[in-house]
């Protein structure tokens, strides 16, 4: 257990290597955890280090050290990598390259952090970045100030404040619609529009609106993202057949299965299995920080 500043408590952290990369995960305080999957720290000490991070949900990240960069989205977009950078909710695999060693301080945006923090219709943003300190100031004096600390529990504890600070109230129906949604996506292995339709009682083009504002995407196309992380995760963390999940997820055949993993995740079934990527390993470890944020992190 380790006390923030403040006397907000940061939970516990999961910290691992894996050559040249380092990732530690910080558990978000109780009034922020229906807001935040996750803060982390994230270190490459290499020059030149590539890799490809999975479908996820959006990302606000401030680079403490290093400079230069960019992400190549699923649709070949590559866009330089900001000092404040807010990532859209990806969906597709997303390269990176670094062209220097760096380290990052990062926060996992869920949907209602989304609607409370940015507000905007997440679609917009979708497979894209934006430098956040180009329209809020803020974010430039935190990233400041970020840059001064040594200590990670201090930057995970002034982040923290910032962020709960800029919290924007969401109304009961959202919260209700959110839960809903949320509900749907880790309940079911492979989540059918029919069920969320009945559960909410909008048609499929009200739901479309709704989760394109709240999501990025509509329906059947979060189903296929989730389905893909979550056969990802019971593949590489599970030691899981991924021949039975193909059977298993209403998959049309092996080839279809195999395509969808690669597509939302950047590695093959058998990659996964046998020699993920250190920043694919890395990001599973976010299921294993507990309670309601690993119920959220296995869906994202």
């Amino acid at each position: 257990m380790a006390a923030a500043e403040g006397g907000v408590s940061l939970s516990y952290t999961v910290e691992a290597a894996q050559g040249p990369v380092r990732l530690r995960y910080f558990v978000p305080p109780e009034s922020l955890c229906a807001y935040f999957g996750s803060l982390y720290l994230f270190s490459a000490s290499s020059p030149g280090y590539a890799d490809v991070t999975r479908a996820d949900v959006p990302q606000l990240r401030f680079r403490l050290e290093g400079r230069g960069g960019e992400y190549i989205f699923q649709d070949g977009m590559v866009m330089s990598t900001p000092e404040v950078c807010l990532l859209g909710p990806t969906f597709g695999a997303t390269r990176f390259r670094l062209d220097q060693p760096v380290r990052v301080l990062g926060v996992s945006l869920l949907p209602a952090g989304w609607v409370a923090l940015y507000g905007d219709d997440a679609s917009a943003m979708a497979d894209s970045a934006f430098d956040m300190a180009t329209c809020d100031a803020d974010y430039e004096l935190l990233l400041r100030r970020l840059r001064r600390l040594d200590d990670p529990d201090a930057m995970a504890a002034l982040c923290w404040s910032f962020l709960q600070q800029r919290i924007k109230p969401l109304g009961d129906a959202t919260w209700r619609m959110l839960e809903t949604v949320d509900g749907w996506l880790m309940d079911e292995g492979s989540p059918r529009i029919e069920t969320l339709v009945e559960r909410t009682g909008l048609s499929p083009r009200q739901l479309a609106r709704i989760t394109n504002r709240y999501y990025g995407a509509p329906p059947k196309l979060l189903a296929r993202k989730y389905r893909a992380l979550r056969c990802s995760a019971r593949i590489a963390l599970d030691r899981e057949s991924w021949q039975v999940l193909c059977d298993e997820g209403g998959f049309y055949d092996q080839s279809h299965f195999i395509r969808e993993i690669k597509h939302f995740i950047g590695l093959t079934p058998q990659q996964l299995q046998n020699e993920p990527t250190a920043v694919a390993q890395l990001t599973l470890l976010r299921r294993t920080l507990g309670g309601d944020v690993a119920a959220m992190n296995r869906m994202s």
